[in-house]
């Protein structure tokens, strides 16, 4: 494999972590307007981006392939347990 396939496959793998951590913050913005966020904007989305990137690894290495629709549930719910933990600080 080379250089470029392996960069296009990285960024395919990692893709719905960083779409995930880019909304789930935005959406808890529009949801929750009566309180402030703790932390900043991009903050929060370095945060999930960091977990939704340990979701997707966990799941690769559990199930030993990418793409499982249980690695994608785990990812929804990291994601907004990790929103949800970063409002109540």
């Amino acid at each position: 494999m080379g250089a470029l396939a392996l960069l296009n496959h990285a960024i395919n793998f990692l893709a719905p972590a960083l779409w995930l951590a880019l909304l789930v913050p935005l959406l808890a913005r529009v949801f929750r307007k009566k309180r402030p966020a703790a932390h900043t904007l991009s903050a929060q989305v370095a945060i999930n981006f960091v977990v939704c990137c340990g979701v997707l690894i966990a799941g690769l290495v559990l199930f030993g392939r990418d793409g499982k629709m249980l690695t994608y549930l785990g990812l929804v719910v990291m994601a907004a347990s990790t929103q949800w933990w970063l409002q109540r600080r």
